[in-house]
C-alpha cells in the first residue's frame, strides 16, 4: 500500500465521515508489524544521513482526539531511533509566560533544528480545535479589541498557520502532519482500559469525559481544520486508527516518505581532507598495535 497516498486528504470535497477509522487495507497484524521493523531499519539509515548532512528537518505534528494512541506512535515508530537527532514537544494548556505572546510563539520555539526530526504531540492547531470547541478561552489570550470576531479569526489563524508552514518548508524543514481519526466507540473502550487497568490510570482525568462530549463539534473542526490547512507542501494525512498497530505503520511510512523525499546524503569529503585522512591514518599504523584495553579490577 502507498500510504502516503492512500491516506492523503485532498480537495474540497474532503469528509472526514468518509474516512472509515477501522480502515487496515489488506494488512494483518503480523504483516503491518514486519512491515514496521523493516521500515524502523530504513529510518534509522534516513535519519543519521539527515543528521550528517544538516540542511534539512523534519516535524511530525500529531493531532487526535483523547487516546487516540499519540503516545504510542511516538514510541513505536521512534523506538530504536538515535535519541541525539529525535526529539518530541507535548503541548497543553499554553503558561502565563506564553499568553504573552502569539500563539504560534511557543512552538516555534520548538521547531527542530537542521538536521534532526522533531514530533509535536498536539500542536498550534489546538488553537483552531479545542479554542475553536470552546471560544471562552479567547477571553484569556488577551488578544486586542475586535480580533476575536467570528468566524473571521479562524479564517485568520489558517492563513497564519498556512504560511508558518510555508515558512518551515521554504527553509527546509518538512511538515508531516497525521490526524488520528478514531471512532467514538474505540475512544469508550479505551477509556474503559485506563480506568480498569491500575498501570494506566495516570493517562485518565476526568476531563477527558467532558471533551468526550464535544465529540462532533471536534469532527466537525477537524474536517475544516483539513479542508483549510493541507496543502502541496505540507499535507494532512488522515490515519485510521482504531487499530493500533496499523496507526503505527501507517504514521511510519508517511514519515519515510517524506525522509525519501529530501533525499539527505552525506556530505561530500575533498581531496585535500581524503588525504590528510590518509596521513592521518598511516600515522596511526605506523606507531605500532591498538593500545590494549586497561584490565579492570578482578572481582
Amino acid at each position: 500500500m502507498n500510504f502516503s497516498k492512500r491516506l492523503r486528504a485532498e480537495g474540497k470535497g474532503f469528509r472526514l465521515a468518509d474516512r472509515d477509522p477501522k480502515f487496515h487495507g489488506d494488512l494483518s497484524r503480523e504483516s503491518a508489524e514486519a512491515l514496521q521493523a523493516a521500515q524502523l531499519v530504513e529510518l534509522q539509515s534516513f535519519q543519521d544521513r539527515l543528521y550528517a548532512a544538516d540542511t534539512h528537518s523534519v516535524l511530525l505534528v500529531l493531532q487526535g482526539m483523547d487516546a487516540a494512541g499519540k503516545d504510542g506512535i511516538i514510541k513505536h515508530v521512534m523506538s530504536g531511533v538515535n535519541p541525539a537527532g529525535c526529539e518530541v514537544h507535548p503541548f497543553k494548556a499554553p503558561s502565563a509566560t506564553e499568553l504573552d505572546h502569539d500563539y504560534l510563539w511557543r512552538c516555534h520555539q520548538k521547531v527542530p533544528e537542521r538536521g534532526r526530526i522533531g514530533i509535536f504531540n498536539r500542536s498550534y492547531y489546538e488553537e483552531v480545535l479545542v479554542v475553536r470547541v470552546h471560544p471562552e478561552i479567547l477571553d484569556r489570550q488577551r488578544l486586542p479589541a475586535g480580533s476575536t470576531k467570528q468566524p473571521k479569526i479562524w479564517e485568520r489563524r489558517y492563513r497564519e498557520i498556512r504560511d508558518f508552514e510555508q515558512q518551515l518548508h521554504d527553509n527546509g524543514t518538512r511538515v508531516v502532519k497525521c490526524l488520528l481519526h478514531m471512532s467514538p466507540e474505540e475512544q469508550f473502550d479505551r477509556f474503559l482500559q485506563r480506568i480498569d487497568d491500575p498501570a494506566k490510570n495516570w493517562k485518565f482525568e476526568a476531563g477527558d469525559v467532558e471533551e468526550r462530549g464535544h465529540w462532533h463539534e471536534y469532527q466537525e473542526a477537524f474536517e475544516e481544520m483539513v479542508l483549510a490547512t493541507s496543502t502541496d507542501d505540507a499535507p494532512w494525512h488522515v490515519i485510521p486508527a482504531d487499530r493500533k498497530w496499523f496507526a503505527r505503520v501507517a504514521v511510519s511510512a508517511i514519515l519515510l516518505d517524506a525522509l525519501k523525499e529530501i533525499g539527505p546524503a552525506y556530505p561530500d569529503v575533498s581531496d585535500e581532507h581524503r588525504k590528510e585522512l590518509q596521513k592521518i591514518r598511516e600515522r596511526l599504523v605506523a606507531g605500532g598495535k591498538r593500545p590494549r584495553a586497561p584490565k579492570g579490577p578482578k572481582p
